[in-house]
């Protein structure tokens, strides 16, 4: 006799993260058939088995119960449509899929992290659903990333750093310290590794920091004030002085508004500045390139999540029109 409550249950299981499956089978009549399943999870190595379980209230429970085979198919990050819609009822779950027949027919999708082939071993009963358990016949997988399932949302898996971020020095042992997870020393540490790279670019070009800051913010919104300029980069410790544009100015990089504060590129101005902007898109490349497109997307995510927290009002956004006449 349980004393708690089964939608706490739920909950309570719900805090385990899992990978997202999709299971297909072919009905004895050829019809094709499939679910969602987080169930899905390994029983052998050798012999090769899996398992997961299926409701008993579930409309294709006869088709599975019938299957001699059946497909799991681990889903990627990119497929939460997919696994949506293999999760509704009343649909055709397979229209527009491009399918190809695997082991006993049973359909493959296309795109997933990996798909693995099995045979009907085993049927259990188990409470409310019935557990399948499955001879693997064939696998096959890429490296996309996984889609993962925690507390009743869909999320995205990415891989830890463990030990120190930097080469510890001769004699000292490998061990992570507090400022190795400090987000006040992950942050700048990434900020400067990437910008020492940029800066090395337009440097070559005779632009200091604040030369660069003055144009790639006119590329973003052209026409704003030395002021605003300098205080979108107030916190980077550097300033856009008089002596910033004046210098601009002689080099026809950029022109004042006559009888106004508002700055302008000129066409050699607009020329370097998208030089440069196009010099750090491409190291931002190089430096995502080590990701996968979801840890990507997820740490840019993440990012703006943190901007927009720690967003006091004080600092004008890069990329918006600027204020007339502002000052």
């Amino acid at each position: 006799m349980t004393d708690f409550d089964p939608k706490e249950l739920r909950k309570v299981l719900g805090t385990f993260a899992t990978g997202v499956t999709v299971i297909t089978t072919r009905a004895p009549d050829g019809t094709p058939v499939g679910l969602t399943a987080n169930s899905f999870n390994s029983v052998s190595i050798n012999p090769p088995m899996v398992l997961w379980s299926l409701a008993k209230s579930a409309r294709s429970r006869d088709a599975f119960e019938a299957a001699s085979h059946w497909a799991v198919h681990i889903l990627a990050a990119d497929q939460e449509e997919l696994a949506n819609r293999f999760a509704t009822r009343g649909t055709d779950k397979f229209a527009g899929l491009a399918t190809t027949p695997g082991a006993g027919e049973a359909p493959l999708l296309p795109g997933c992290v990996a798909r693995l082939q099995c045979r009907t071993s085993f049927k259990y009963e188990g409470g409310d659903h019935i557990i399948f358990v499955g001879e693997v016949l064939a696998v096959d997988h890429t490296e996309n990333a996984p889609l993962v399932f925690q507390a009743g949302a869909y999320a995205v898996a990415t891989r830890k750093v463990y030990g120190p971020l930097t080469s510890p020095e001769a004699g000292s042992e490998a061990t992570e310290s507090f400022g190795d997870d400090f987000l006040d020393y992950l942050l700048p540490r990434a900020h400067y590794q990437i910008y020492a790279r940029i800066r090395a670019y337009h440097e070559q070009l005779g632009l200091a920091d604040a030369d660069y800051f003055v144009l790639v913010s006119l590329i973003a919104t052209d026409g704003r004030s030395r002021a605003e300029i300098d205080t979108m980069f107030s916190p980077t410790g550097h300033h856009v002085t008089e002596q910033t544009i004046d210098g601009l100015a002689a080099r026809d990089l950029v022109q004042r508004e006559s009888g106004g504060a508002r700055l302008f590129l000129t066409v050699p101005g607009r020329r370097m500045g998208l030089m440069v902007l196009a010099a750090a898109k491409n190291i931002e490349s190089e430096v995502l390139s080590k990701f996968s497109f979801w840890e990507a997307v997820s740490l840019k995510t993440l990012l703006k999540r943190l901007v927009h927290v720690t967003d006091a009002g004080a600092l004008p956004p890069m990329w918006r029109p600027a204020e007339p006449g502002g000052s």
